[in-house]
């Protein structure tokens, strides 16, 4: 029982439970699996075996250089961070702007609430054609759909008009809320993750904060038109670094070369072993063949002499098809994912820290406008320095924290990595989120200087900075296979955002602050209580995950 995680005796590998340290004082049935054969990290990792292992192909993401790996992450990364500005940018300015497009302001917020709910829905349709047809051509869609929105914003002259822009928005938003974290999976081993998480999380978060502070100013100086034209000109430029600078990261790799490195659950899951043939010995015979209908990469793997494909050749838009499996349960498995325990976890953490942020943006245009603060517009924008600068902090700290976490209580218990080791910077998010919820409504409702909401706010944001790291970090060293599903699965949150956000303003009115973060505080701790049963029976649930017939029937990738 390491740390408090009960074992497991119905399996002898659970899923997400891997060697992840080559020592001496490996579990006995470890020993003689000969991990001399496996690939390790390099330098001062050298002695990490890597999770999953790559291929010899150097057409695999695994096998790509790393500058080319946080190359694709910084550009689908900036294009997120424009995404999650281009939300909440308006807040600061929802007054002038209700004023300007002859509506009120209860009305303005209920077209955010809209535009969040049409994003609820579309990332159900975006997840099963890059499950089929690759993750590219959904990126490179988004960016088009993104600039021509941010164009039709702009010259809006009418509030249905505007409304339109804002909902059709939703289709290009979609992509940037459940792939940016599967495209990391498919690039980086289990030791990156999360560190890359906190950097895709930062660029994210950076920009829904930083959308305030910088758009207050142009609301307030240029129009809120000039919000859109920025947005339509990073659209652009990031839009053309996705077109020639981010391949297609789908990859169809087969499984493991040994029997008996099988039991290191070190294997990739998405061919499992299985699918292949040993002799008595336990080495590798050969492949069973892959589906004629599967033409993506990978279905033909290259040798590591071979050069592989030419930049020229990666910049295809189509790479051909990943799944043999349906239609119709490509679309239902997100639905499915809810009955893995671990999903719900991260829905309602994530859900519900991440919608309480919203809020924010939302009531901050109405709190510091009016009496007792009375800012202008611009400088209730600046009210989003604080979580801007926090969260960059946080994430500075959040993921190379829990990469380090994660491996050195990997070596405390014998080598082997458990994905509960995700879990400790639940203990952060928790006192970071107390404070926050509960610190802004107590300042907000007894009227303290500025600085206590301000301050509060940003720590808040820092919360979910180390929760969305430890959400996507777990769920992704649980079950890699079906990334994409999971996150779908989380981002229903949409749903509760969009109803939250309709009436939150008019709650606001009537309860006042103190009585509204007083309830969202509370209901921020009891979902974080979660984790600790989580911590323990954890292992357990991946087990029964992994034996219920029903779910990896439904889930398989045939």
């Amino acid at each position: 029982m390491p740390f408090g995680i009960l074992e497991d005796y119905k399996m002898e590998i659970v899923p997400g439970t891997a060697l992840l340290h080559d020592q001496n004082d490996m579990p006995d049935e470890l020993r003689g699996v000969g991990t001399e054969r496996l690939k390790h990290g390099t330098g001062r990792l050298s002695h990490v075996l890597l999770i999953p292992q790559p291929s010899d192909d150097p057409d695999d993401p695994l096998n790509w250089p790393l500058w080319k790996k946080d190359l694709i992450l910084f550009i689908v990364g900036m294009s997120a961070a424009v995404v999650g500005a281009y939300g909440p940018m308006l807040g600061p300015g929802f007054v002038p702007i209700a004023a300007e497009l002859g509506i009120t302001v209860n009305v303005l917020g209920e077209a955010t609430a809209w535009l969040i709910l049409t994003l609820g829905i579309c990332v159900f349709f975006f997840n099963p054609i890059a499950k089929i047809y690759g993750k590219r051509p959904v990126y490179v869609f988004a960016s088009i759909v993104m600039i021509v929105v941010s164009i039709w914003g702009a010259v809006a002259d009418t509030y249905g008009s505007f409304l339109g822009s804002r909902i059709v928005g939703a289709l290009g938003m979609a992509p940037y809320e459940v792939l940016v974290q599967a495209t990391i999976s498919d690039m980086y081993f289990v030791h990156q993750r999360a560190t890359r998480l906190a950097v895709w999380n930062l660029f994210l978060l950076c920009g829904i904060c930083g959308a305030g502070f910088v758009s207050g100013y142009i609301i307030e100086y240029l129009g809120y038109q000039w919000t859109f034209w920025m947005c339509a000109i990073l659209f652009g430029i990031f839009g053309f670094g996705i077109v020639f600078f981010v391949p297609e990261t789908n990859y169809i790799r087969r499984g493991v070369t040994s029997n008996l490195l099988a039991n290191t659950g070190i294997q990739d899951q998405e061919r499992g072993a299985e699918q292949e043939k040993f002799d008595e010995k336990g080495m590798h015979v050969e492949y069973t063949e892959i589906s004629p209908k599967l033409t993506g990469n990978g279905a033909n793997p290259k040798t590591a002499s071979d050069p592989g494909m030419s930049y020229v050749q990666s910049l295809r838009l189509f790479t051909g098809r990943y799944t043999d499996s349906k239609v119709w349960k490509i679309f239902t498995r997100p639905f499915i994912m809810f009955f893995y325990p671990c999903v719900i976890w991260g829905f309602l953490i994530y859900g519900t820290t991440l919608t309480w942020i919203v809020v924010f943006s939302v009531v901050n245009g109405v709190l510091f406008t009016s009496p007792p603060y009375n800012f202008s517009v611009g400088q209730a924008g600046l009210t989003s320095l604080s979580p801007f600068i926090l969260c960059i902090l946080g994430e500075g700290i959040a993921g190379p924290l829990n990469d380090w976490i994660c491996v050195k209580l990997a070596k405390r218990n014998h080598g082997i990595y458990e994905p509960e080791f995700r879990l400790v910077l639940m203990i952060v998010v928790v006192i970071l989120g107390a404070i926050g919820f509960y610190g802004f409504g107590a300042t907000v409702h007894y009227q303290t200087h500025w600085f206590g909401p301000v301050a509060t706010y940003g720590l808040a944001n820092m919360s979910l900075a180390f929760a969305s790291t430890c959400v996507f970090g777990y769920v992704l060293d649980c079950y890699p296979r079906l990334a994409e599903e999971a996150f779908v699965a989380i981002n229903t949150r949409n749903l509760l955002t969009f109803g939250l956000t309709f009436f939150v303003v008019g709650w606001l009115e009537k309860d006042g602050a103190l009585a509204v973060f007083n309830v969202l505080g509370s209901c921020f701790l009891a979902v974080c209580a979660l984790t600790i049963p989580l911590w323990v029976y954890g292992k357990r649930i991946r087990s029964w995950v992994a034996r219920n017939h029903f779910l990896n029937d439904f889930m398989r990738d045939i």
